[in-house]
């Protein structure tokens, strides 16, 4: 019960602090983030927010996102929801409106500001990456169990334990991998305006055993073929089929016409064209993969590692996440992840050397103190964005520091032992329990480790000793405490010398350098 008041509270904290519930249109969850549509901008308070303490940060791209940490905006997003809804249900008539404050000018004003914000990011290119990471989002929580499982259930056979018990786990862990595709095409018809069943109608085609029978491009065809690839280019050719046939079925006969015609015409091209062109391109995608990290995996490891920061505040990671899964269903991991996990080590011990090299700076070491233990197990969003991207060269100082631990994974995969994780989100320790490999766990752990280490010490010293100059440790190496004579003699302001003249702390929102 006191955990459910926890999280009951930390809803009604932040409702009244983003407009309250009229303000709020629309609501859902990721991984770490309360995402939010809102109907006015202008009615956030982003300070309020930031100082409740279950808030780790903001975030605004479409939505705007409220980054609270994995496990807790599971807890928190249902609780809003509620909260919401009773504003809504409760909210008294409104007033008559005051002139230049009517609805529609309050809606045409929220409109402008969330386009003004989205037109930032808003390329074609990002909104189709976008699109694609939608559908493979959800899925996270199903891969995160199912790898849990199989780890555990390779733990017990390799021990020989209840192995009256192992064929159940490893029932469990490889169900939902079997039927990955109808999912992807479930989401991908739901996310590209289909209808979703239908997308998951075609998409099981594809996993379906009497393929087998089935003859294309002068070889057979094998259950699975394509994977998630094909699921999600047969669901979106659903999509176009079924709005092409809403547009020219008359409606007496849609029920039955559209439908049929939907599974039959998208199923055929599935079967004797998709399957075989996604079956091709999956391989290729894991042959590289290998080549790569075999051939030249210090290096890769180096650039993957120092660059992934950088493709997040972009969005540009958003394109590796169908490559992972797809590695996933292949070779039951994806070596890429435990190699760009290794930029949130990079973060963790560029955090660590600002927090030493602003002794007298309270505000920020309170928030590197707070965010740390969330950057230790990989949600890295309060540490960028409340610490090294504002500051400017520690967010570079970071990137060495992944670049460093990626490069350090990379040449054990070069040297052949692969490391890799059965499924996708975690990152940091939160990593350990889903590592797999081809040299056993315990080898796998440990360059894992090793690399989380060397990423802590290069970003580490890489800040520390480049990730300041002099004007900028001039700047925000002060107190930003005000004294407590200033306090008593003017009634709450600043002290003098403070950075902030309103006593504002550069921790939440720092000058940017």
């Amino acid at each position: 019960m006191a955990t459910e008041d926890k999280n009951r509270a930390t809803a009604a904290a932040i409702l009244p602090l983003v407009g309250g519930a009229a303000n709020v249109s629309s609501i859902a969850h990721c991984m770490t983030r309360l995402r939010l549509g809102l109907h006015d901008r202008s009615l956030v308070d982003d300070e309020a927010l930031k100082a409740v303490p279950a808030v780790m940060g903001v975030v605004e791209d479409d939505t705007y996102q409220i980054v609270l940490g994995p496990g807790t905006v599971a807890r928190v997003t249902p609780e809003f929801e509620q909260l919401v809804e009773e504003g809504k249900a409760t909210a008294p008539a409104p007033a008559a409106p005051a002139p230049g404050h009517t609805a529609e000018e309050l809606a045409d004003k929220g409109a402008a500001l969330k386009a003004q914000q989205k037109a930032k990011n808003a390329t074609p290119f990002k909104l189709f990456l976008r699109k694609i990471a939608n559908i493979f989002v959800p899925l996270i929580p199903a891969l995160i169990g199912c790898g849990i499982i199989a780890g555990l259930n390779g733990l017990l056979v390799n021990l020989g334990w209840l192995p009256s018990v192992t064929p159940a786990l490893a029932a469990m862990a490889s169900g939902f991998m079997a039927l990955i595709a109808v999912f992807v095409g479930f989401n991908t018809a739901k996310e590209f305006g289909g209808t979703p069943i239908l997308g998951g109608a075609v998409a099981a085609i594809i996993v379906f055993p009497g393929v087998a029978n089935i003859e294309a491009f002068g070889q057979k065809l094998s259950p699975g073929q394509g994977g998630v690839l094909g699921a999600l280019g047969a669901a979106v050719l659903a999509v176009y089929v079924e709005k092409w046939c809403r547009r020219w079925v008359p409606e007496a006969l849609d029920v039955l016409v559209t439908p049929t015609l939907t599974v039959l015409i998208s199923g055929l091209v599935t079967i004797f064209g998709l399957m075989y062109v996604a079956g091709e391109v999956s391989s290729a995608i894991g042959t590289f993969a290998d080549w790569l990290l075999s051939t030249g995996g210090a290096g890769a490891g180096f650039l993957l590692g120092g660059l992934f920061l950088p493709l997040v505040m972009l969005g540009l990671h958003q394109a590796l996440i169908p490559i992972h899964t797809t590695l996933i269903e292949q070779q039951g991991f994806t070596v890429l992840l435990p190699i760009l996990a290794m930029a949130g080590a990079g973060q963790v011990g560029a955090a660590a050397a600002v927090y030493l090299r602003l002794p007298r700076n309270e505000s920020i070491r309170r928030t590197i103190k707070s965010a740390m233990p969330a950057g230790l197990l990989g949600v890295g969003e309060p540490l960028i964005y409340g610490v090294s991207l504002p500051l400017g060269r520690p967010f570079i100082t970071a990137c060495v520091g992944g670049a460093f631990g990626g490069g350090f994974v990379g040449l054990f995969n070069q040297l052949g032992d692969s490391v890799g994780s059965t499924a996708i989100g975690p990152s940091g320790w939160a990593l350990f329990p889903l590592l797999d490999g081809n040299h056993g766990l315990g080898s796998t752990i440990a360059i894992y480790a090793g690399g989380l280490l060397v990423g802590y010490v290069a970003g580490f010293v890489a800040t520390y000793f480049f990730g300041f100059s002099k004007s900028l440790l001039a700047e925000f190496n002060v107190s930003q405490e005000p004294a407590a004579s200033t306090v008593a003699a003017s009634g709450g302001g600043a002290a003098p010398g403070s950075a902030t003249g309103s006593g504002d702390s550069p921790a939440k929102e720092p000058a940017q350098v």
